[in-house]
């Protein structure tokens, strides 16, 4: 919705999202507000960022505005904190178009999220997800913006009280700065301890001393500006000079995060190509660990210069890692066609990736621990590298960790797996399903379990697509355990164990033949089946076709490119029901199709399919129920 209010201005409603994340700031509790500050410096730094690359081209946009700086400023008689910068500043176009919407994708996904957690009780949820500007509002009750975009005479006012509107229209130039934004925060009346200059510039100092913008505080409107942080960006300093205290704060700006990072990378590659990494992985998920995108989040910069934040100096499989690149190699006036064909960056990207593997693989080699929690959050996304990176398959095979049936809810790595594996043992064993509770109790398993043979269970979407990549892991094959045969002969039963009949008897055969005819529009074949122990049926993938999981996810996806393939019906020729099954001589034809069938549907229920005719179901169920009870 548009008004008009006169003197130029329009008074507009934010869009749904914006409105509703402002609705959750106001009316949540949250244990640190003082995060308001981080982003709206943060904001000012990228914009004086911006300013420098543009003034590659166009030298002009840095007439009358100084050297880039960031200004703070406080007014105790009006009750005002006023955030400066002289960077690229903003059109009234700009100025609504940032200020009225949420651009980024993945916003209804993190409002969601941040509306459950508000629910919870949890605190730091702002700085947990990074939400900008309207950070702001948790302190003010109204805030107003002016700006000058570099290099135009125009000026642009923007102000909102955080209701559900704001207004925007042109501004008087001589309340704007000469190029850049002023953002102008009255302050709420229990937020006055951001009005004392001293505590203010700690927690500047705190927070955001590393940005690489010099930053000023006034005490007074009519006093002198006072430097309390040099500009000299953090990935420029030794790193004997930097202390953990000072990388958690350039991780929680350059994040959006209030954790603490749980790794950090900062090291500079000499040689071909000079460039330095300044990377954290992150101590928990970021909101837009899943954006459709999968876009990373690594600035690249040359010689302190912001470039791009679209780069992709990693691959979407590390779209986790936050951080920078700063490159001495790269020329200022580089463009967005030429990032994506420079062999610079392609030497950046594939020199930064391997580094990023390598620490993850001494965390996982020396912090165990540590290292669990970081799978524990970005396990699904290293999971996409199985799938999408042949070269780093093998290190990224090497890091992977899994819950399986012998590990409890302790992780275990493949290395650990091949270790433990039984004798007469020829493959890596894993099943694929939505929950690994639900998994390891499938009747598919209990063959495995009889003999002890442990098997990954694997409960990302992620996880059918990689295992049909992977080959196999240190000379090992990976195989399905709902896919073709078991292959567990030469595998010896546990002591206590009951070892199969060496030979199915004539009465079972027949009835597996019976089977075959009775059900062959639905399966591929009926055989005896020596994984199964205690159930009496269970279904199974032809030996050459894929497996039945990925087959439902991409049957779900519309991406299965023709008819499901049937399944294999295997059953237990050593279970009581199916010995008495077979027993029933040809008198009772009708029981003997109703329980055919209901042996297909209790296989499909078993493997989290719903029978193929429920009612036709519950009638056969009924009949026998009948039967048994007359």
């Amino acid at each position: 919705m548009t008004a008009e209010t006169g003197a130029g201005e329009t008074t507009r409603s934010f869009e749904a999202d914006v409105a509703r994340l402002l609705h959750l700031m106001v009316h949540s509790v949250y244990s640190d507000k003082d995060v308001f500050l981080r982003e709206l410096v943060s904001n000012a730094a990228d914009a004086c960022e911006k300013l420098r690359f543009e003034a590659i081209a166009d030298p002009a946009l840095l007439d009358g505005g100084g050297e880039p700086a960031i200004t703070l400023t406080v007014d105790p008689a009006a009750r005002t904190l006023a955030v400066e910068d002289n960077g690229i500043g903003m059109t009234e176009a700009e100025m609504a178009e940032a200020l009225g919407t949420i651009a980024r994708s993945g916003t209804r996904a993190f409002m969601e999220r941040m509306a459950e957690s508000a629910k919870g009780g949890e605190s730091r949820l702002i700085g947990q997800f990074g939400v900008g500007f309207y950070s702001a509002f948790m302190v003010a009750d109204r805030v107003d913006v002016v700006s000058r975009r570099a290099g135009g005479d125009t000026a642009a006012r923007w102000s909102s009280d955080g209701l559900g509107t704001y207004t925007v229209g042109t501004a008087d130039p001589a309340e704007a700065p000469a190029r850049g934004t002023r953002v102008t925060l009255h302050l709420k009346e229990d937020a006055g301890a951001y009005l004392d200059p001293d505590a203010l510039e700690r927690t500047v100092r705190a927070q955001s001393g590393h940005v690489p913008v010099p930053i000023a505080l006034r005490r007074a409107p009519d006093a002198e500006p006072e430097r309390i942080a040099d500009g000299a960006a953090l990935w420029t300093r030794p790193k004997s000079e930097i202390s953990a205290a000072d990388y958690a704060d350039a991780y929680r700006t350059l994040a959006g995060q209030f954790d603490d990072p749980a790794l950090t990378l900062h090291y500079r590659a000499e040689g071909l190509h000079e460039y330095t990494v300044l990377a954290f992985v992150p101590g928990s998920k970021p909101f837009d660990l899943f954006d459709p995108d999968r876009a990373g989040r690594m600035k690249l910069y040359v010689r302190r210069v912001f470039i791009t934040d679209e780069a992709e100096i990693l691959p979407r499989w590390l779209r986790f890692v936050r951080g920078l690149v700063d490159s001495a190699d790269l020329p200022l006036n580089v463009s967005r066609e030429m990032i994506q064909e420079s062999r610079v960056v392609a030497a950046i990207r594939k020199g930064v990736t391997n580094r990023v593997l390598s620490e993850l693989g001494k965390l996982a080699e020396n912090e165990p621990g540590r290292y669990a929690e970081v799978w524990e959050n970005f396990g699904a996304v290293l999971k996409e590298g199985l799938y999408e990176d042949e070269d780093r398959r093998a290190a990224l095979l090497g890091i992977a960790r899994f819950r399986t049936t012998a590990s409890g809810e302790a992780p275990r790595s493949l290395g650990d797996y091949v270790a433990a594996m039984k004798d007469g043992q020829a493959a890596i064993y894993y099943a694929v399903g939505a929950d690994a509770d639900r998994l390891a109790a499938s009747p598919q398993l209990e063959g495995f379990a009889a003999r002890g043979v442990e098997v990954l269970l694997l409960t990302d979407q992620v996880d059918g697509f990689w295992t049909s990549m992977v080959p196999e892991f240190e000379g090992k094959p990976l195989r399905s355990v709902t896919q073709g045969l078991a292959d567990l002969g030469a595998v010896p039963l546990r002591e206590g164990a009951e070892a199969p009949e060496a030979e199915t008897a004539p009465e079972i055969e027949g009835f597996l033949a019976y089977l075959r005819e009775t059900l062959g529009a639905d399966v591929s074949d009926v055989r005896a089946s020596e994984r199964l122990t205690d159930s009496a049926v269970c279904l199974v993938a032809p030996d050459r076709g894929i497996d039945r999981q990925l087959e439902r996810l991409l049957a779900s996806a519309g991406r299965l490119g023709g008819a499901a393939s049937k399944p294999i019906l295997e059953v237990n020729p050593r279970h009581a029901l199916v010995a008495r099954l077979a027993g029933l001589d040809a008198g009772e034809a009708a029981l003997r199709e109703d329980a055919a069938r209901l042996l297909l549907d209790e296989a499909r229920v078993a493997d989290g399919e719903a029978p193929a005719d429920p009612r036709a179901f519950a009638a056969r169920l009924g009949r026998v129920m009948a039967r048994a009870l007359g």
